[in-house]
């Protein structure tokens, strides 16, 4: 029997299968029908790993009718940003230079939602290493974004992630974000996808991109169906060095809508004066504030340093780690990497190690006022991006843009605060809108709970792309 997947969430899959009216087997089927209906248009997936995933739903199946569910995510299909190590299963970091790259063990996040009895349902493309343009001179095609394939770039870097969920090829997958990698496809594809506290989740066996900036995040339709995934990603590793020895929480225990006495300090001044914003996107933020109000919290502007501070920081600590993952292969192999990465990664051999130290010295110390900043608040609000997706360029691009306009996801990873981007609209010509949420360390619940309420009050979250069917 086939399902229409289209307009389930991960929650509707996970009730369904837990009520035992859906069968795993019969999900993992539909979820392939439609990737082999329509991904020839997106290039979402790398990799669809169809053996594992009816091995996995076969074995979900035989559990779950014995009355031995082990959670939400038992029989719930996932995909994976192809930067997460799967064992026996090549990973590629979207690279001609990792198209060989068999792991000998699963990332602990792919081992922990594998242990939750989820279907890992294949890997997805993302731009090269995480850190390169969409070019077309990389390992496999770009991925195109589903609300428009022909005009739209997903946002970067965990584009496949963003757009599998988009196009519902999975109800949910997993990203990596180091400047904003989990939440900007989320905000250009019109879901949800949260990054959490620096440490909530473990980065063993996950290609790095910058050691002291990388996280690991879900990305799904809904604040719930991120909260339902993290319970089961989030937890402490003692053999990854910036994990955090923290309880975690039940984040769906939050999620009841309603929002009063919640205070929210609203950066304004990032998408209004440091950068200027689109009349769509502002728009949408005053909508967004409006509903707030009307949910019964308190909006009040604050201001923290300008965007560009963070993004300086952000730059010269990520560029020279990035280099120091790579300057070993980059000598050897400088011919399989794309040209964007070529350019970028070099940027990394001219930084000093006063440079680096100073980064991070400055990094400290916009971390501490970003605290003092949310002392007064529950959680703080902003846009997610300055306007809707982009189109992708056919051309090869001027890799400074990279070095010289700030963006606002980065903000929250110089500081190491959780924060979410939910959708929060649409523009004028039908692309998703989005708002940026972010929380006090290791208070993803609050954040969630904001997210949940915000969606719940509206329809956004409902709408789906209509994809078009394609010849393979």
């Amino acid at each position: 029997m086939s399902i229409d997947v289209a307009s389930l969430t991960l929650a509707d899959v996970s009730d369904l299968v837990g009520k035992r009216q859906v069968s795993p087997v019969e999900l993992v089927r539909s979820y392939i029908e439609r990737i082999e209906k329509y991904d020839h248009a997106i290039h979402a997936f790398i990799r669809v790993t169809a053996d594992v995933a009816m091995d996995r739903a076969r074995a979900a199946e035989q559990e779950i009718m014995a009355g031995k569910r082990r959670g939400p995510m038992h029989g719930v299909p996932y995909g994976l940003k192809d930067i997460v190590e799967t064992k026996g299963i090549p990973t590629t970091a979207h690279s001609r230079v990792l198209r060989d790259h068999v792991p000998q063990a699963d990332a602990v996040v792919e081992a922990k939602l594998a242990q939750a009895g989820g279907i890992l349902l294949g890997k997805l493309g993302c731009l090269e290493f995480a850190h390169a343009s969409p070019t077309p001179d990389q390992g496999w095609p770009q991925v195109r974004n589903p609300w428009n394939t022909d005009h739209g770039f997903t946002g970067g870097s965990s584009t496949g992630s963003g757009a599998a969920v988009a196009a519902s090829f999975v109800p949910a997958a997993v990203g990596t974000d180091t400047g904003g990698s989990v939440r900007n496809p989320a905000a250009l594809c019109g879901i949800a996808g949260i990054m959490p506290t620096y440490g909530r989740v473990s980065r063993r066996g996950v290609i790095p991109y910058s050691f002291s900036l990388d996280h690991v995040g879900p990305l799904a339709w809904t604040a719930r169906d991120c909260a339902i995934m993290l319970n089961a990603m989030a937890g402490y590793d003692a053999d990854d060095p910036g994990s955090a020895d923290q309880a975690v929480p039940d984040f769906t225990a939050s999620l009841r809508g309603d929002l009063r006495g919640v205070r929210i300090g609203l950066l304004r001044h990032f998408h209004e004066e440091d950068m200027q914003a689109d009349a769509d996107t502002l728009a949408a933020m005053n909508e967004t504030i409006r509903l707030l109000g009307d949910l019964g919290a308190q909006v009040v502007d604050v201001r923290a340093r300008p965007l560009l501070d963070y993004h300086d920081c952000k730059l010269i600590i990520s560029v020279a780690e990035f280099y120091s993952v790579h300057e070993q292969e980059f000598a050897a192999k400088f011919q399989d990497y794309g040209a964007d990465l070529q350019t970028k990664t070099f940027q990394g051999a001219f930084l000093s190690a006063a440079d680096y130290l100073q980064a991070q010295r400055a990094r400290r110390r916009l971390a501490l006022e970003m605290q003092e900043t949310m002392a007064p608040f529950d959680v703080l609000l902003t846009a997610s991006n300055f306007r809707p997706a982009p189109k992708i360029q056919t051309k090869p691009r001027d890799s400074t843009e990279f070095f010289q306009k700030p963006n606002i996801t980065a903000v929250f990873n110089v500081t190491g605060n959780p924060a979410i981007c939910i959708n929060n609209g649409f523009s004028h010509d039908g692309l998703p809108l989005s708002c940026q949420i972010v929380g006090k360390y290791f208070e993803e619940a609050k954040v969630l709970r904001v997210a949940d309420a915000l969606e719940r009050a509206t329809s956004w979250s409902k709408k789906r792309p209509v994809l078009r069917e394609c010849a393979s």
